[in-house]
C-alpha cells in the first residue's frame, strides 16, 4: 500500500469518527480516482471508523446522536463508492437478511446485503428487529436458499437459535443454510444453536454464503 493510498482509507476512517459528510464524500472521489478496490475503501475505511465510533460509544464518549451523524458520513462515503463496486454477473441465489427481534441495529447488516448484491445473490432485507416469525415465514413463502442473522447485543442472541428452532418445527430448516454474525457473535455460539456458519465480517460473509450454497459446500 502506498502512503496515498493509506492516507485516503485514514481520511475515509477520520471522516466517519468525526462525523464530516464533506471529508467523506472528498475521501471516497480520491479512492475511486486512486482506483483503490472499492470494497478495500469500505472495510479499511469508513467502516474502520464506525468500528472507533462504536468503542467511543461503549466508552459513552459517544452517544446515539454522535453515532447517527457517524452513519451519515459513511452513508455519504458508501453513495460514492457503491457505483464502482464490481458485481458478479453470475447468480448466487436468493437470501433473506435481517437484524434478530430487539436490535435495531442495521449499519452492519447493511454492509453484508451491499457485499452479497455484488457478489451476485438476490437478498430480502427484512431490516432491523424483525420478528422469529417474519424470517420462518419469508422461507416458507419465497425460493430462497440461505438465512443471514445478525446482532450487536448479547440480549438478542437467543433469538438467532428460536429462528433455527422454529425452521425445524415448520419442516424448513432443510431448505436454507443458516449464517450468523456481528459483534457479540462467534463461531462456537453459530455451532451451538445450529447455524451453517458464522462470518466476522461484512466482506467475508458472501464467501462463507457462497460456500454454503455451492453443491459440495460447507455441510449442516
Amino acid at each position: 500500500m502506498t502512503t496515498e493510498e493509506k492516507r485516503i482509507l485514514d481520511d475515509l476512517a477520520k471522516s466517519v469518527l468525526e462525523m464530516d459528510e464533506d471529508l467523506a464524500r472528498s475521501a471516497a472521489s480520491q479512492a475511486v480516482d486512486a482506483r483503490i478496490d472499492p470494497k478495500t475503501a469500505i472495510s479499511d475505511g469508513l467502516s474502520k471508523g464506525m468500528e472507533a465510533a462504536g468503542v467511543k460509544y461503549e466508552e459513552e464518549e459517544y452517544f446515539v446522536p454522535e453515532l447517527l451523524l457517524c452513519s451519515d458520513a459513511m452513508y455519504a462515503g458508501l453513495d460514492i463508492l457503491k457505483p464502482h463496486i464490481p458485481k458478479d454477473s453470475v447468480k448466487k441465489g436468493c437470501a433473506v437478511i435481517g437484524v434478530i427481534e430487539g436490535d435495531t441495529h442495521d449499519i452492519g447488516k447493511n454492509l453484508v446485503k451491499l457485499f452479497m448484491e455484488t457478489y451476485g445473490f438476490d437478498m430480502i432485507d427484512l431490516g432491523r428487529d424483525v420478528p422469529v416469525e417474519k424470517f420462518v415465514e419469508t422461507v416458507r413463502d419465497n425460493d430462497v436458499q440461505l438465512i443471514c442473522m445478525s446482532t450487536l447485543m448479547t440480549t438478542t442472541m437467543a433469538g438467532m437459535k428460536r429462528v433455527i428452532e422454529r425452521l425445524n418445527e415448520e419442516k424448513l430448516r432443510d431448505k436454507v443454510k443458516v449464517v450468523i454474525g456481528g459483534a457479540p457473535i462467534s463461531k462456537a455460539f453459530a455451532g451451538k444453536i445450529g447455524a451453517d456458519a458464522y462470518s466476522s465480517t461484512a466482506t467475508e460473509a458472501p464467501l462463507t454464503a457462497a460456500d454454503l450454497t455451492t453443491p459440495g459446500g460447507l455441510a449442516h
